[in-house]
């Protein structure tokens, strides 16, 4: 086993909700890291749950800054995750853009609800994802695990878990389904890349045995 799999990963979670995904990192059996620091782009239920956790809460909403807010916004949300030392970036429901600098490449995740490239994109998140799978009458749908670029859901996919679609499913009917697979989807991919297994070649990731 490397040294980098010997030792906890120090994740850094970027939510903009309710926190479902944060509270099923916490709760991952043998998840082999630990949440270093949360960084909130706005008031939710996530920044009351990492409070709850005794964890490191940040809030830092897009709106407090000026006509050049993109490129200081990124530095806010860089300069925090630094000081926290943070390995790996979670994305967690994070609602705002985040310039990812040069020393992070390869080390942001993203779970999509959806089997991307499909319903992917700008706008493309939450309950608007699943009304659009049933929109265009898809026979499965899913989840996706992807490192994260600066283009929308554009990073090379990790891993992704299948689930059927019902011509009974309501929008909330399919993400429950969905949800229950991005559950064990994120901490399959966390705990790949823990293990020194995950090789970006392109737009191709390569997982070793």
């Amino acid at each position: 086993m490397s040294e980098k799999a010997a030792k906890k990963l120090r994740l850094g979670v970027l939510l903009s909700g309710g926190g479902r995904t944060l509270v099923n990192l916490l709760q991952a059996p043998n998840l082999p890291a630990e949440v270093a620091v949360v960084i909130a782009s706005r008031p939710c239920g996530g920044v009351q749950k990492a409070e709850d956790a005794g964890l490191d809460v940040h809030l830092v909403p897009y709106r407090d800054f000026g006509p050049d807010r993109l490129e200081e916004y990124s530095r806010r949300i860089t300069g925090r995750l630094d000081a926290a030392g943070v390995d790996l970036v979670i994305l967690a429901g994070f609602l705002s853009m985040w310039i990812i600098p040069p020393h992070y490449a390869g080390r942001v995740m993203n779970i999509h609800p959806a089997l991307l490239p499909n319903f992917g994109g700008r706008g493309m998140f939450g309950r608007h994802v699943h009304e659009a799978v049933l929109a265009a009458k898809c026979k499965e749908s899913g989840c996706t695990v992807h490192f994260v670029t600066n283009d929308y859901d554009d990073g090379p996919v990790i891993l992704q878990k299948t689930v059927p679609v019902y011509d009974t499913d309501g929008p909330d009917d399919l993400a429950a389904r969905v949800f229950e697979q991005e559950c064990l989807a994120y901490p399959e991919a966390i705990r790949l890349f823990a293990e020194g297994r995950l090789t970006v070649d392109g737009k191709i990731v390569r997982i070793a045995n």
